[in-house]
């Protein structure tokens, strides 16, 4: 009994996590003829962007005053990749 259980268990619970799925397949495009996920692309620009800023920041003068470096352009790295996210694959 208690093994019944436990198996209608895992099963509702493995059914209700793939109840989120959406037939028409992951956000993605392709690229040279292999599908690339939109959230990888986003996450390159973020990288792109805060590296970026980095040097116009060492360029300006402005890197010196920062307090926290790293977190500063890891912040702005993720706004800029949520941005990109949003406008371009938001709804």
């Amino acid at each position: 009994m208690r093994f019944t259980r436990l198996r209608f268990l895992i099963l509702a619970s493995g059914l209700l996590a793939g109840g989120g799925c959406t037939p028409q397949g992951a956000p993605s495009f392709p690229v040279v003829g292999a599908y690339f996920p939109d959230w990888m692309i986003c996450g390159l620009i973020g990288v792109a962007v805060a590296v970026g800023l980095r040097v116009i920041f060492l360029l300006t003068g402005l890197d010196a005053i920062l307090s926290f470096r790293l977190f500063t352009y890891v912040a702005m790295g993720v706004i800029a990749a949520l941005t990109v996210w949003t406008l371009v694959f938001g709804p």
